[in-house]
């Protein structure tokens, strides 16, 4: 059990009929409070116990009221994972001949309780672990790079504090997650270690052990998003000129404003795309938007962050209220979260106007454009 201090524990209350997850604790209560974060509690014998969200979530920004979380009815949701544990059974066969269903099931929800299972066949991997049995173990026996071993031990208490899992110093969340983030230096030692994969780390860990953990960040960082945790950020750098090359052809209001502020698309890329938006969306949303982003690719977080510019600035009459570079950021910054109903952003990524095509055609001009500047840089470093 993950302890936030001598006096809490922390208490599971998700429904184990709906998700298929097993309780931290069972409790008997005398009286029931909410707490200053919004988070209910219960008292017992002079101590408080905090509830946790049926994703783990003890309070913070990342904590879901019950009350506002919608539920799949327990019929569909048990139809749903039959139709799931049919696909496991024949893989192959559905990614190769009926990728369709495949992806219209993951834009639907992956049911929780096999969502770690399905993650690690979307992304492939299981395959990559099976393939590497105890290559994760010798990593952890390596020497890795003392540098990044302190940056990482530095990052531990960052992630998700209000999560059940990390809110103990040196307990098995951070532990575990230290193990993930020290392994990946040993087997990338180019790239090392960079901060924004310590949350998607930690997402990995609420759903699976660390093992698996592991070789999901590696399919991630090397199959995903090649080069987003490499020095320089080149990578991500490109992705951010994309986004906002189709923000102009979209929302050409917006994008105006954005380019006259001289608003850098680095400057939300990194919360945004490096973080799989796991620090921007309520949970719900981010879970959604990582089941359809393991099965179609990074075309879903662009998809993700044209919709959020939509919610924020709206078609160009929420402008007025950002006069100068700090108001535009803090809106995009700090999202209307009370917006973000994790169905209404599917269905609107899915209307948006934009196709593979039309991100391959932005993403070869964005790549066009800084030959040039390359090519620049190339002759005056010689000189």
């Amino acid at each position: 059990m993950a302890v936030a201090d001598p006096g809490v524990e922390v208490v599971d209350s998700s429904d184990p009929e709906e998700d298929g997850s097993t309780d931290v604790a069972r409790v008997g209560t005398s009286s029931h409070s909410i707490s200053k974060n919004g988070s209910p509690t219960k008292h017992q014998n002079g101590s408080v116990m905090m509830v946790a969200d049926r994703y783990g979530f003890i309070g913070g920004s990342q904590y879901t009221k019950p009350e506002e979380e919608y539920r799949i009815p327990i019929e569909k949701l048990r139809k749903r994972e039959l139709k799931w544990l049919e696909m496991f059974e024949n893989w192959e066969k559905w990614m190769s001949k009926r990728f369709r269903k495949v992806k219209d099931r993951c834009r639907k929800g992956i049911p929780p309780s096999l969502r770690s299972r399905a993650w690690q066949f979307l992304c492939g991997s299981k395959f990559l672990m099976e393939h590497n049995k105890g290559r994760y173990e010798e990593y952890l026996r390596r020497p890795s790079d003392p540098k990044c071993e302190e940056d990482i031990k530095k990052d531990l208490h960052r992630q998700f504090p209000q999560h059940e899992m990390f809110t103990s110093k040196g307990g098995y969340g951070q532990e575990d997650l230290y193990c993930i983030l020290k392994a990946y230096t040993v087997h990338n030692p180019h790239d090392g270690y960079c901060q924004a994969q310590a949350p998607i780390a930690a997402v990995l860990l609420m759903h699976m052990p660390a093992e698996q953990a592991f070789w999901c960040l590696v399919s991630i960082c090397e199959k995903y998003l090649p080069g987003y945790y490499s020095p320089g950020l080149e990578a991500v750098q490109v992705d951010g000129d994309v986004l906002f090359g189709l923000l102009k052809k979209t929302q050409p209001t917006v994008h105006k404003h954005l380019k006259k502020q001289q608003i850098a698309p680095i400057l939300y890329m990194t919360e945004w795309f490096m973080c799989l938006f796991t620090r921007t969306l309520p949970w719900a949303c981010v879970l959604r938007v990582w089941d359809m982003f393991f099965c179609e690719g990074v075309k879903v977080m662009f998809r993700v962050g044209l919709v959020l510019f939509r919610l924020v600035f709206g078609d160009g009459g929420k402008l007025a209220q950002c006069p100068t570079l700090y108001e535009t950021l803090e809106k995009i910054r700090k999202l209307p979260l009370h917006q973000l109903d994790e169905e209404n952003i599917v269905q609107e990524t899915l209307r948006l106007n934009i196709n593979e095509r039309d991100m391959e055609k932005e993403h070869q001009k964005q790549i066009q454009r800084r030959k040039p500047k390359e090519k620049k840089k190339s002759t005056k470093h010689k000189s």
